[in-house]
């Protein structure tokens, strides 16, 4: 069949246009993360080590740091560990707590019911368990005596140390720089946060306070 001159033209918009690279690109799907929050989670500076920014978009947000309304019967001050659903409040006055996202480990399924904040450190020294060791002596044989505070170091920025009848339950409640795993179960650890959240809670919480460990439930109100 003959090409008519007619039909060149008439064609020739449809053969432009398929040859075009101005065409829009696809909208991306990641939300946007406000102000707030890339604030909130900035770098940390002034401590012995680096504290870098985590990646926020490998995290959900409702894992992120936020004032909440929740009752859990305790008293203002008062720590609940929500394994299961993979928040920390810190219970406040009027129904009210600050919640973080956090990561559970192992060893943060070994532990239910009421203790005690013995002790919190700024950078801890980590030493694995003896069963750690007997497990897998040429990994953690070398840290028997101790692994020295640091970026690398598994208990992150700071640590609470939980204590239940004056007895170390070696339930640790510790920062990460591990940002994908908040919300997660992890393999090995207790109860992670990221090293911003875990330096504001170390801000607000003493020596003594009461933490209550749920496993399994959800909390009372969320």
């Amino acid at each position: 069949m003959a090409i008519t001159r007619r039909f060149f033209v008439a064609a020739l918009p449809l053969v432009l246009a398929g040859c075009s690279t101005t065409t829009r690109a696809p909208v991306s799907q990641t939300p946007r993360i406000s102000q707030q929050y890339l604030n909130m989670y900035a770098a940390v500076e002034g401590e012995p080590y680096a504290v870098p920014a985590p990646d926020l978009k490998k995290i959900e947000p409702k894992y992120y740091r936020q004032e909440v309304a929740y009752e859990s019967g305790e008293n203002p001050g008062t720590l609940i560990v929500d394994t299961a659903n993979r928040y920390l409040y810190l219970q406040q006055e009027n129904g009210r707590a600050m919640r973080y996202g956090i990561g559970v480990g192992k060893a943060g399924l070994e532990f239910e019911g009421a203790g005690t904040v013995q002790f919190k450190r700024e950078w801890p020294r980590w030493t694995p368990t003896q069963s750690m060791i007997a497990r897998e002596p040429e990994r953690y044989g070398p840290l028997a005596g101790g692994m020295e505070p640091g970026t690398t170091n598994p208990l992150g920025a700071r640590a609470l140390y939980l204590f239940k009848d004056g007895r170390d339950t070696l339930y640790r409640i510790h920062g990460s720089n591990e940002d994908w795993s908040i919300g997660r179960a992890v393999s090995s650890g207790c109860i992670r946060l990221l090293n911003q959240d875990i330096i504001d809670l170390y801000g607000r919480v003493p020596n003594g306070t009461k933490i209550v460990v749920l496993q399994n439930n959800s909390p009372a109100s969320v």
